[in-house]
């Protein structure tokens, strides 16, 4: 089965963030790392991944994507301290 998986990068400072879907996390977090993200992620030097969320359904992965772009970034702020309270870098 292939999963999606929608996620969010930051910066150093956890100050800005970049909310993107993917069929393979590992990679897609390398491509940030190294800079090969988009135009965005890479203007603001977003290459920490610090959320995600794993779907079976790719539709619900892209639902779910555009909702998250659409919160205010305190919520986002929550949304990932459920999950990574101290907002620590993850591997995956």
């Amino acid at each position: 089965m292939q999963f999606s998986f929608v996620y969010i990068m930051t910066n150093k400072y956890r100050t800005t963030f970049y909310i993107g879907v993917t069929n393979d996390l590992s990679r897609r977090s390398r491509e940030h790392a190294s800079g090969e993200g988009s135009k965005f992620a890479k203007k603001y030097n977003l290459t920490d991944l610090v959320y995600f969320e794993k779907f079976s359904d790719i539709n619900q992965a892209i639902a779910r994507e555009k909702q998250l772009k659409n919160w205010h970034h305190e919520w986002k702020v929550n949304l990932i301290r459920k999950m990574n309270p101290k907002l620590e870098t993850l591997d995956y």
